[in-house]
């Protein structure tokens, strides 16, 4: 008992906290603005943690692999991977919602508004892959420039052969240094999340029974399902039934977190000590996790085909038209791993699905807030599949 309770002692802690969080969030709905402060400190904490550890993990992984080939290979493998459960997710939403179809919907009198932005798509595309100044690299905000730099690090580090022997040491050294500081700050989870578990009870839960019920029953039931269905696959591909036992032995820490946090990005601490509990390479598991972070995302491209599809019953059209369902999945590919990278990168995948299908602007606030209130789900779906993503890079790839 005593070792369970040694092994468990955060997930329980956790659970408490989110519980308790929930109870708040459900009875007392008028103090959540009095506790939230306590999570925004939290995920601030993470936040600026997290971003020198996607430095030093990248940069470290590339400049220690003893091989070129095996470097290649690894990126190889994780594009296939990611692209492969990416589609995977979106044809498994395509037949639910031909299985299980939505009636009833119609647009919302409430419009949203996103101001567009006025670049031009070239200086888009250098924003999307560059920062202007150092400093903005080791932003949020920036994680795809971020993560190219770190590459190039990794690269310069390696190619600099006995010179650059001291800069190399200093990057695994920073490596392990963050990685002791997130143990840290992680100490304040239960508190943390569970502050602002309370706030996405009180103000996401009311609408969840209003008029998007439908839709978004389909989505929780289809994403709860892919949850448990295909991540058990997924791992058992990976390395059968150890693969199976030990996935979601580690996936309860990730999936509370991003629960509660609704972010990727907040989830990637606990996403990497999983991966080092169920076994994969630090060399493996640093790039493939942050790089999905980013990059790949289930839970997206369940709710692009969700949104999608909801939109088409609004202006009364064939979802399931041959034409549109190849649409669709290219503008989820789209919105899963370009889209993905960049900020509010979800609202230029719904203009681009409004823009390719000439869809009316009236489709625009119900996928706005479909999107919304998908997050809490959508963000377990994109964080905890990195760790079968990288799980099933380390079956294929031998390190």
């Amino acid at each position: 008992m005593k070792e369970v309770l040694n092994n468990y002692s955060g997930i329980i802690l956790l659970l408490l906290g989110i519980v308790a969080g929930s109870i708040i969030g459900i009875t007392a709905p008028g103090i959540v603005e009095y506790i939230k402060p306590l999570g925004d400190i939290f995920l601030n904490l993470l936040f600026v943690s997290v971003v020198p550890l996607v430095f030093f993990a990248v940069s470290n992984s590339i400049a220690s692999l003893e091989q070129q080939s095996k470097f290649g290979k690894i990126i190889l493998v994780m594009s296939f991977t990611f692209l492969f459960f990416i589609l995977t997710a979106a044809v498994f939403t395509i037949c639910a919602v031909y299985v299980f179809p939505v009636s009833g919907v119609s647009g919302s009198s409430e419009m949203i508004s996103e101001a567009a932005s006025e670049d031009s798509w070239g200086n888009r595309i250098v924003s999307f892959f560059t920062v202007g100044e150092f400093t903005q690299l080791f932003s949020r905000q920036n994680m795809l420039a971020l993560l190219i730099f770190a590459f190039m690090t990794g690269f310069a580090a390696r190619k600099s052969g006995e010179k650059g022997q001291p800069f190399r040491l200093f990057i695994s050294s920073g490596y392990e240094v963050m990685k002791e500081l997130l143990l840290l700050i992680m100490k304040l989870a239960p508190i943390g999340l569970g502050a602002y578990f309370a706030y996405q009870v009180a103000t996401l839960g009311p609408q969840l029974f209003g008029f998007y019920a439908k839709p978004l029953g389909l989505y929780y039931i289809a994403g709860i399902i892919y949850f448990f269905v295909f991540f058990s696959l997924y791992a058992f591909m990976a390395d059968g039934q150890k693969g199976i036992k030990s996935f979601w032995k580690n996936a309860v820490y990730p999936t509370l977190t991003a629960l509660s946090t609704c972010s990727s990005f907040a989830t990637m601490p606990a996403n990497l000590q999983a991966a080092s509990k169920i076994g994969i390479p630090n060399s493996i598991a640093n790039l493939v996790i942050p790089i999905g972070t980013t990059l790949h995302k289930n839970g997206s491209s369940m709710s692009s085909i969700i949104k999608i599809y909801v939109a088409f019953l609004i202006i009364g059209k064939d979802f399931f038209d041959p034409a549109n369902l190849l649409l669709a999945l290219g503008i989820t590919v789209f919105v899963s791993i370009v889209a993905g990278g960049i900020p509010n990168g979800g609202y230029i995948g719904e203009m681009l699905m409004i823009s390719v299908y000439k869809l009316p602007q009236e489709a625009i606030p119900a996928v706005m807030i479909i999107g919304t209130l998908v997050d809490p789900l959508a963000t377990v779906l994109n964080a905890v599949g990195d760790i079968v993503a990288a799980m099933f890079v380390n079956r294929f790839v031998k390190v």
